[in-house]
């Protein structure tokens, strides 16, 4: 039941019936309105939480989270990206709510770069490709 509790706050946020930042029912209402228990209606906004969708704060209940504005990152030379879930300590640094991953770019030579995946997009800088085709 807490999945398709779920299914149907996420097409909600898709569709924009549910808009960043707009307050959800409390779980109280979500209880009456889809007649379900309390844990299944924590559990369908554990799973909202885990993805990403929504933040949880006490008190003050679930919101749709915010967009954020996206930054631009130019890769230049080699590079290894990958992705990942953050550790603890990287979630509170980078303000990463749960469900969120990064990107980790390690290049010789410079340092590790750990990176919100949600507010940033990767862009490789090809010109250097084009000025030496053996590599």
């Amino acid at each position: 039941m807490h999945r398709q509790l779920a299914d149907i706050i996420r097409a909600d946020i898709a569709s924009g019936r549910l808009k960043p930042g707009q307050a959800l029912p409390s779980e109280t209402r979500l209880m009456q309105q889809y007649e379900l228990g309390r844990v299944a209606v924590r559990q369908a906004l554990g799973v909202l939480r885990s993805e990403g969708l929504i933040v949880t704060v006490k008190r003050e209940g679930s919101h749709v989270r915010p967009q954020l504005p996206v930054e631009r990152v130019v890769i230049e030379g080699e590079a290894e990206v990958s992705a990942r879930m953050p550790s603890p300590e990287e979630r509170k640094e980078l303000n990463i709510p749960e469900g969120v991953p990064v990107f980790v770019i390690k290049q010789p030579r410079k340092r590790e770069r750990v990176l919100a995946a949600d507010r940033t997009t990767l862009v490789w800088d090809n010109s250097q490709q084009a000025r030496n085709p053996e590599r």
